[in-house]
Protein backbone atom coordinates (compact mmCIF):
# COMPACT_ATOMS: atom_id res chain seq x y z
CA UNK A 1 0.00 0.00 0.00
CA UNK A 2 1.40 3.80 -0.59
CA UNK A 3 1.47 5.88 1.67
CA UNK A 4 2.61 9.88 1.73
CA UNK A 5 3.75 11.76 4.61
CA UNK A 6 2.29 15.47 4.81
CA UNK A 7 4.03 17.83 7.16
CA UNK A 8 1.71 19.52 9.25
CA UNK A 9 2.39 22.82 11.74
CA UNK A 10 0.69 21.04 14.45
CA UNK A 11 1.22 17.68 14.25
CA UNK A 12 3.99 17.37 12.05
CA UNK A 13 4.14 14.18 9.89
CA UNK A 14 0.45 13.13 8.67
CA UNK A 15 0.65 9.99 7.05
CA UNK A 16 -1.91 9.34 4.69
CA UNK A 17 -2.49 5.90 2.85
CA UNK A 18 -3.78 5.66 -1.03
CA UNK A 19 -7.27 5.40 -0.23
CA UNK A 20 -7.27 8.59 2.02
CA UNK A 21 -5.14 10.41 -1.00
CA UNK A 22 -7.56 9.62 -3.49
CA UNK A 23 -10.70 11.20 -1.58
CA UNK A 24 -8.19 13.98 -0.31
CA UNK A 25 -7.54 14.72 -4.42
CA UNK A 26 -11.40 14.97 -5.07
CA UNK A 27 -12.70 18.11 -6.23
CA UNK A 28 -15.31 18.08 -2.84
CA UNK A 29 -12.49 17.64 -0.81
CA UNK A 30 -10.18 20.44 -2.17
CA UNK A 31 -12.74 23.34 -1.91
CA UNK A 32 -12.39 23.04 1.97
CA UNK A 33 -8.62 24.11 1.19
CA UNK A 34 -10.45 27.74 0.45
CA UNK A 35 -13.39 27.78 3.56
CA UNK A 36 -11.41 28.95 6.10
CA UNK A 37 -11.67 27.02 9.63
CA UNK A 38 -12.51 30.05 12.56
CA UNK A 39 -14.56 32.47 10.02
CA UNK A 40 -14.20 35.86 10.86
CA UNK A 41 -12.19 35.11 13.01
CA UNK A 42 -9.17 36.64 11.15
CA UNK A 43 -10.40 40.03 11.56
CA UNK A 44 -9.42 39.31 15.43
CA UNK A 45 -6.67 36.98 15.21
CA UNK A 46 -4.74 37.78 12.08
CA UNK A 47 -3.40 34.19 12.35
CA UNK A 48 -6.35 32.38 12.12
CA UNK A 49 -6.28 31.84 8.32
CA UNK A 50 -6.21 27.75 8.57
CA UNK A 51 -8.47 26.00 6.20
CA UNK A 52 -10.93 23.25 7.11
CA UNK A 53 -8.87 21.31 4.56
CA UNK A 54 -5.60 21.36 7.07
CA UNK A 55 -8.16 20.61 10.16
CA UNK A 56 -9.88 17.51 8.21
CA UNK A 57 -6.13 16.22 7.99
CA UNK A 58 -5.46 16.29 11.22
CA UNK A 59 -8.81 14.76 12.48
CA UNK A 60 -7.67 11.34 10.10
CA UNK A 61 -4.28 11.73 11.46
CA UNK A 62 -5.71 11.13 15.26
CA UNK A 63 -8.03 8.78 14.20
CA UNK A 64 -5.34 6.52 12.60
CA UNK A 65 -3.26 6.95 15.84
CA UNK A 66 -6.61 6.28 18.30
CA UNK A 67 -7.39 2.94 16.29
CA UNK A 68 -3.72 2.05 16.40
CA UNK A 69 -3.97 2.11 19.84
CA UNK A 70 -7.24 0.49 20.53
CA UNK A 71 -6.30 -2.71 17.99
CA UNK A 72 -3.71 -2.76 20.08
CA UNK A 73 -5.56 -3.45 22.86
CA UNK A 74 -7.71 -5.72 20.94
CA UNK A 75 -11.07 -3.44 21.97
CA UNK A 76 -14.39 -4.72 20.21
CA UNK A 77 -14.53 -3.44 16.52
CA UNK A 78 -11.11 -1.58 16.66
CA UNK A 79 -9.46 -4.62 14.76
CA UNK A 80 -11.28 -5.19 11.27
CA UNK A 81 -9.84 -3.40 8.53
CA UNK A 82 -12.85 -2.39 6.81
CA UNK A 83 -13.90 -1.03 10.26
CA UNK A 84 -10.83 1.10 10.51
CA UNK A 85 -10.89 2.41 6.72
CA UNK A 86 -14.90 3.66 7.33
CA UNK A 87 -13.54 5.28 10.31
CA UNK A 88 -10.50 6.93 9.15
CA UNK A 89 -12.58 8.12 6.04
CA UNK A 90 -15.30 9.18 8.37
CA UNK A 91 -12.62 11.19 9.86
CA UNK A 92 -11.23 12.96 6.70
CA UNK A 93 -14.36 13.84 5.29
CA UNK A 94 -16.72 15.40 8.35
CA UNK A 95 -16.24 18.82 7.04
CA UNK A 96 -17.23 18.08 3.56
CA UNK A 97 -20.53 19.95 3.73
CA UNK A 98 -19.69 23.65 5.74
CA UNK A 99 -20.44 26.56 4.26
CA UNK A 100 -18.41 29.51 3.32
CA UNK A 101 -16.54 31.11 6.39
CA UNK A 102 -17.66 27.78 8.63
CA UNK A 103 -20.49 27.66 10.88
CA UNK A 104 -22.53 31.15 10.49
CA UNK A 105 -24.56 30.36 7.88
CA UNK A 106 -26.30 27.48 9.95
CA UNK A 107 -27.32 30.20 12.40
CA UNK A 108 -29.39 31.62 9.74
CA UNK A 109 -31.57 28.98 9.41
CA UNK A 110 -29.19 27.20 6.75
CA UNK A 111 -29.14 22.89 6.73
CA UNK A 112 -26.88 21.75 9.13
CA UNK A 113 -23.40 21.48 6.92
CA UNK A 114 -23.65 16.83 8.08
CA UNK A 115 -27.42 17.22 5.97
CA UNK A 116 -25.29 19.81 3.22
CA UNK A 117 -22.52 16.26 3.19
CA UNK A 118 -24.78 13.67 2.81
CA UNK A 119 -25.06 13.79 -0.97
CA UNK A 120 -21.58 14.88 -1.30
CA UNK A 121 -20.71 11.25 0.41
CA UNK A 122 -23.21 9.37 -0.75
CA UNK A 123 -23.15 10.45 -4.23
CA UNK A 124 -20.68 11.49 -7.04
CA UNK A 125 -16.92 11.79 -6.81
CA UNK A 126 -16.25 10.60 -3.33
CA UNK A 127 -19.31 7.60 -3.38
CA UNK A 128 -17.10 6.19 -6.22
CA UNK A 129 -13.60 6.53 -4.36
CA UNK A 130 -14.97 5.08 -0.89
CA UNK A 131 -17.11 1.97 -3.32
CA UNK A 132 -13.97 1.05 -5.19
CA UNK A 133 -11.94 1.41 -1.92
CA UNK A 134 -13.96 0.00 1.04
CA UNK A 135 -16.90 -1.44 -0.14
CA UNK A 136 -20.55 -0.69 -1.62
CA UNK A 137 -22.02 0.22 1.74
CA UNK A 138 -19.33 2.16 2.61
CA UNK A 139 -20.59 5.40 1.70
CA UNK A 140 -23.44 4.70 3.56
CA UNK A 141 -21.61 3.69 6.51
CA UNK A 142 -19.13 6.89 6.13
CA UNK A 143 -22.64 9.41 6.48
CA UNK A 144 -23.85 7.46 9.60
CA UNK A 145 -20.51 8.40 11.48
CA UNK A 146 -20.56 11.77 10.44
CA UNK A 147 -24.26 12.61 11.42
CA UNK A 148 -23.97 10.06 14.65
CA UNK A 149 -25.89 7.86 13.79
CA UNK A 150 -24.06 4.62 13.08
CA UNK A 151 -24.29 1.16 15.32
CA UNK A 152 -20.70 0.72 15.11
CA UNK A 153 -18.75 0.53 18.31
CA UNK A 154 -16.53 3.27 17.04
CA UNK A 155 -18.91 5.91 16.31
CA UNK A 156 -17.81 7.87 19.45
CA UNK A 157 -14.61 8.62 17.29
CA UNK A 158 -15.99 10.60 15.13
CA UNK A 159 -19.72 11.84 16.51
CA UNK A 160 -20.03 12.63 20.49
CA UNK A 161 -18.54 13.59 23.28
CA UNK A 162 -14.79 13.18 23.07
CA UNK A 163 -14.53 13.00 19.42
CA UNK A 164 -11.29 13.54 17.95
CA UNK A 165 -12.81 16.38 15.39
CA UNK A 166 -12.38 18.52 18.85
CA UNK A 167 -9.11 17.83 19.78
CA UNK A 168 -7.29 18.97 16.75
CA UNK A 169 -9.84 22.02 16.27
CA UNK A 170 -8.78 23.07 19.41
CA UNK A 171 -5.59 22.45 19.23
CA UNK A 172 -5.24 24.03 15.98
CA UNK A 173 -7.54 26.85 16.59
CA UNK A 174 -5.01 28.01 19.89
CA UNK A 175 -2.15 27.27 18.09
CA UNK A 176 -2.64 29.57 14.51
CA UNK A 177 -4.61 31.98 17.07
CA UNK A 178 -1.53 32.16 19.29
CA UNK A 179 -3.28 31.99 22.07
CA UNK A 180 -2.41 29.46 25.23
CA UNK A 181 -6.05 28.13 25.78
CA UNK A 182 -6.26 24.81 23.69
CA UNK A 183 -3.86 22.98 25.84
CA UNK A 184 -5.09 19.05 25.98
CA UNK A 185 -3.54 16.53 27.32
CA UNK A 186 -3.54 14.46 24.21
CA UNK A 187 -1.55 11.49 24.61
CA UNK A 188 -3.23 10.88 27.87
CA UNK A 189 -6.82 11.28 26.89
CA UNK A 190 -6.32 9.07 23.56
CA UNK A 191 -4.71 6.33 25.12
CA UNK A 192 -7.21 6.32 28.23
CA UNK A 193 -10.15 5.72 25.49
CA UNK A 194 -11.54 2.01 25.40
CA UNK A 195 -15.00 0.61 24.21
CA UNK A 196 -16.97 -0.18 26.79
CA UNK A 197 -20.79 -2.32 26.78
CA UNK A 198 -23.16 0.22 27.41
CA UNK A 199 -26.25 -1.10 29.82
CA UNK A 200 -28.77 1.47 28.58
CA UNK A 201 -28.33 0.26 24.71
CA UNK A 202 -26.33 -3.03 24.89
CA UNK A 203 -24.35 -1.91 22.56
CA UNK A 204 -20.34 -1.69 22.54
CA UNK A 205 -19.42 2.13 22.42
CA UNK A 206 -16.67 4.26 23.03
CA UNK A 207 -15.89 5.57 26.80
CA UNK A 208 -12.75 6.39 28.84
CA UNK A 209 -10.71 4.90 31.66
CA UNK A 210 -10.97 6.81 35.26
CA UNK A 211 -7.81 7.74 35.51
CA UNK A 212 -8.26 9.37 31.92
CA UNK A 213 -10.97 11.98 33.75
CA UNK A 214 -8.10 14.86 34.51
CA UNK A 215 -7.46 14.67 30.85
CA UNK A 216 -10.75 14.81 30.34
CA UNK A 217 -11.16 18.16 32.09
CA UNK A 218 -8.37 19.60 30.05
CA UNK A 219 -10.02 19.33 26.69
CA UNK A 220 -13.49 20.56 28.91
CA UNK A 221 -11.57 23.71 29.99
CA UNK A 222 -9.68 24.56 26.60
CA UNK A 223 -12.98 24.53 24.97
CA UNK A 224 -14.31 27.33 27.08
CA UNK A 225 -11.80 29.43 26.69
CA UNK A 226 -11.88 29.20 23.54
CA UNK A 227 -14.97 30.10 23.40
CA UNK A 228 -14.81 32.71 25.50
CA UNK A 229 -11.23 34.05 23.91
CA UNK A 230 -11.76 33.09 20.10
CA UNK A 231 -14.88 31.71 18.85
CA UNK A 232 -17.27 34.01 20.80
CA UNK A 233 -14.88 37.19 21.29
CA UNK A 234 -17.40 40.09 20.64
CA UNK A 235 -15.76 41.37 17.88
CA UNK A 236 -15.89 38.04 15.95
CA UNK A 237 -19.42 37.74 16.70
CA UNK A 238 -19.97 41.06 15.62
CA UNK A 239 -18.13 40.13 12.41
CA UNK A 240 -20.61 37.00 11.93
CA UNK A 241 -23.79 38.84 12.81
CA UNK A 242 -22.52 41.18 9.99
CA UNK A 243 -22.01 38.28 7.63
CA UNK A 244 -24.97 36.82 8.57
CA UNK A 245 -27.25 39.89 7.76
CA UNK A 246 -25.63 40.12 4.75
CA UNK A 247 -26.14 36.50 3.49
CA UNK A 248 -29.72 36.69 4.63
CA UNK A 249 -30.26 39.73 2.32
CA UNK A 250 -29.07 38.58 -0.20
CA UNK A 251 -30.97 35.26 0.08
CA UNK A 252 -34.22 37.34 0.10
CA UNK A 253 -33.05 39.45 -2.71
CA UNK A 254 -32.44 35.88 -5.12
CA UNK A 255 -29.29 37.11 -5.25
CA UNK A 256 -28.14 34.08 -3.62
CA UNK A 257 -29.20 30.65 -4.02
CA UNK A 258 -29.45 28.61 -1.02
CA UNK A 259 -29.04 25.41 -2.67
CA UNK A 260 -25.78 26.57 -3.95
CA UNK A 261 -24.23 28.34 -0.88
CA UNK A 262 -22.46 24.65 0.56
CA UNK A 263 -20.40 24.88 -2.81
CA UNK A 264 -18.87 28.19 -2.89
CA UNK A 265 -15.69 29.20 -1.11
CA UNK A 266 -15.06 32.22 0.89
CA UNK A 267 -13.58 34.31 -1.62
CA UNK A 268 -15.71 33.03 -4.44
CA UNK A 269 -19.46 34.16 -2.53
CA UNK A 270 -17.92 37.52 -1.35
CA UNK A 271 -16.56 37.94 -5.13
CA UNK A 272 -20.30 36.98 -6.18
CA UNK A 273 -21.92 39.49 -3.73
CA UNK A 274 -19.30 42.38 -4.59
CA UNK A 275 -20.58 41.92 -8.48
CA UNK A 276 -24.43 41.23 -7.89
CA UNK A 277 -25.25 42.82 -4.66
CA UNK A 278 -22.68 45.31 -3.10
CA UNK A 279 -23.63 46.82 0.12
CA UNK A 280 -22.58 48.87 2.97
CA UNK A 281 -22.23 45.81 5.34
CA UNK A 282 -20.18 43.81 2.34
CA UNK A 283 -17.82 47.45 2.14
CA UNK A 284 -17.48 47.22 5.89
CA UNK A 285 -16.37 43.73 6.76
CA UNK A 286 -13.66 44.17 3.68
CA UNK A 287 -12.32 47.45 5.30
CA UNK A 288 -12.66 45.81 8.98
CA UNK A 289 -15.16 48.58 10.21
CA UNK A 290 -17.22 46.22 12.56
CA UNK A 291 -19.93 46.65 14.28
CA UNK A 292 -19.66 48.24 17.62
CA UNK A 293 -21.11 47.09 21.37
CA UNK A 294 -23.89 49.05 22.35
CA UNK A 295 -25.86 46.51 24.76
CA UNK A 296 -23.72 43.27 26.26
CA UNK A 297 -25.68 41.49 29.64
CA UNK A 298 -23.98 37.85 30.33
CA UNK A 299 -26.31 34.90 29.81
CA UNK A 300 -26.01 34.02 33.81
CA UNK A 301 -27.97 37.28 34.50
CA UNK A 302 -30.65 36.88 31.67
CA UNK A 303 -33.94 34.99 32.11
CA UNK A 304 -32.23 32.70 28.68
CA UNK A 305 -35.41 30.82 28.28
CA UNK A 306 -37.35 33.90 27.37
CA UNK A 307 -34.54 35.45 24.74
CA UNK A 308 -33.34 31.65 23.33
CA UNK A 309 -35.43 32.73 19.86
CA UNK A 310 -32.63 34.97 19.02
CA UNK A 311 -30.22 31.65 18.71
CA UNK A 312 -32.82 30.12 17.24
CA UNK A 313 -35.88 32.30 15.21
CA UNK A 314 -34.44 33.97 12.46
CA UNK A 315 -37.51 35.63 11.30
CA UNK A 316 -38.47 36.80 14.33
CA UNK A 317 -34.67 38.11 15.21
CA UNK A 318 -35.06 40.51 12.11
CA UNK A 319 -37.72 41.98 12.63
CA UNK A 320 -36.96 42.78 16.36
CA UNK A 321 -33.38 44.34 14.89
CA UNK A 322 -35.20 46.40 12.14
CA UNK A 323 -37.64 47.52 15.13
CA UNK A 324 -34.62 48.50 17.11
CA UNK A 325 -32.83 50.00 14.60
CA UNK A 326 -35.90 52.31 13.97
CA UNK A 327 -36.49 53.59 17.36
CA UNK A 328 -32.63 54.32 17.26
CA UNK A 329 -32.89 56.37 14.24
CA UNK A 330 -30.94 54.01 12.52
CA UNK A 331 -31.51 51.89 9.01
CA UNK A 332 -32.63 48.53 8.84
CA UNK A 333 -29.40 46.16 9.38
CA UNK A 334 -27.93 48.63 11.34
CA UNK A 335 -28.84 47.27 14.62
CA UNK A 336 -28.31 43.15 14.72
CA UNK A 337 -28.88 40.88 18.06
CA UNK A 338 -26.24 38.19 18.93
CA UNK A 339 -26.83 35.97 21.27
CA UNK A 340 -24.95 32.44 20.11
CA UNK A 341 -25.88 29.12 21.08
CA UNK A 342 -23.85 25.87 20.44
CA UNK A 343 -25.93 22.10 21.38
CA UNK A 344 -23.78 20.03 23.67
CA UNK A 345 -21.02 22.76 23.21
CA UNK A 346 -19.66 21.00 26.61
CA UNK A 347 -22.16 18.96 26.48
CA UNK A 348 -20.71 14.87 28.42
CA UNK A 349 -22.50 11.59 28.34
CA UNK A 350 -19.22 9.22 28.50
CA UNK A 351 -19.51 6.00 29.99
CA UNK A 352 -16.68 5.61 32.56
CA UNK A 353 -14.47 2.30 33.57
CA UNK A 354 -14.15 2.61 37.05
CA UNK A 355 -10.88 1.26 38.79
CA UNK A 356 -12.39 -1.18 40.48
CA UNK A 357 -14.00 -2.32 36.29
CA UNK A 358 -17.71 -0.75 37.28
CA UNK A 359 -18.76 1.11 34.29
CA UNK A 360 -20.24 4.45 34.76
CA UNK A 361 -22.27 7.14 33.01
CA UNK A 362 -20.71 10.67 33.61
CA UNK A 363 -23.75 12.72 32.80
CA UNK A 364 -25.88 15.50 34.16
CA UNK A 365 -28.03 12.46 36.15
CA UNK A 366 -25.32 10.20 37.06
CA UNK A 367 -21.67 9.88 38.52
CA UNK A 368 -20.34 13.81 38.92
CA UNK A 369 -16.78 12.02 38.90
CA UNK A 370 -13.41 13.96 40.30
CA UNK A 371 -15.45 17.14 40.22
CA UNK A 372 -18.47 17.54 38.87
CA UNK A 373 -18.22 18.01 34.79
CA UNK A 374 -21.59 17.94 34.33
CA UNK A 375 -22.93 20.87 36.35
CA UNK A 376 -19.14 22.13 35.57
CA UNK A 377 -20.15 22.20 31.68
CA UNK A 378 -23.11 23.85 32.20
CA UNK A 379 -21.89 26.61 34.00
CA UNK A 380 -18.96 27.26 31.71
CA UNK A 381 -21.36 27.31 28.85
CA UNK A 382 -23.65 29.78 30.49
CA UNK A 383 -20.63 31.97 31.22
CA UNK A 384 -19.05 32.49 28.06
CA UNK A 385 -22.83 33.18 26.41
CA UNK A 386 -23.38 36.57 26.09
CA UNK A 387 -26.28 38.48 24.50
CA UNK A 388 -24.87 41.65 22.48
CA UNK A 389 -26.62 44.54 20.38
CA UNK A 390 -24.54 45.42 17.50
CA UNK A 391 -24.71 49.05 16.11
CA UNK A 392 -22.77 51.15 13.16
CA UNK A 393 -21.36 53.16 16.10
CA UNK A 394 -21.86 52.66 19.51
CA UNK A 395 -24.94 54.25 20.83
CA UNK A 396 -26.76 53.78 24.33
CA UNK A 397 -29.49 51.11 24.73
CA UNK A 398 -31.29 51.58 27.65
CA UNK A 399 -32.66 47.66 28.92
CA UNK A 400 -36.17 48.83 28.83
CA UNK A 401 -35.84 49.77 25.29
CA UNK A 402 -34.46 46.46 24.47
CA UNK A 403 -37.08 44.03 25.96
CA UNK A 404 -39.81 46.31 24.26
CA UNK A 405 -38.38 45.61 21.04
CA UNK A 406 -37.36 42.28 20.84
CA UNK A 407 -40.88 41.61 22.67
CA UNK A 408 -39.54 40.12 25.93
CA UNK A 409 -40.30 42.94 28.32
CA UNK A 410 -38.62 41.77 31.80
CA UNK A 411 -35.83 39.82 30.49
CA UNK A 412 -33.22 41.87 30.84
Amino acid sequence: MRFEILRDPLWNNIRVDELALQLIDTGTFQRLRYVRQLGLAFLVYPGATHSRFEHALGAHHLARNTLALLAERDEPGATDPEEQAIVRAAALLHDVGHYPFSHALEEIGQLNHEDVAQPLIREGEIAEVLSNGIGKDAPARVYDLIRGTSSSALQGLISGSLDLDKIDYLKRDAFMCGVPYGEIDVDRLTNSLVVLSDRETSRHTIGVLEKGLSALESLLFAKYQMYRNVYWHHAVRSATAMYKRMVDDALRSGTLDAELLASYTDEGLLHRLEHAMPSDLLEALKTRRLYKRSFEQPASRLDADAVEWIATDRERTREAEDRLAAELGLAAGEALLDFPAKTQMLGLDIPVRRRSGAVERLTSKGWPGTIDLPRLSEELYTSARWLRVFTTSRVTIPPSMLSQSTGSIGSF
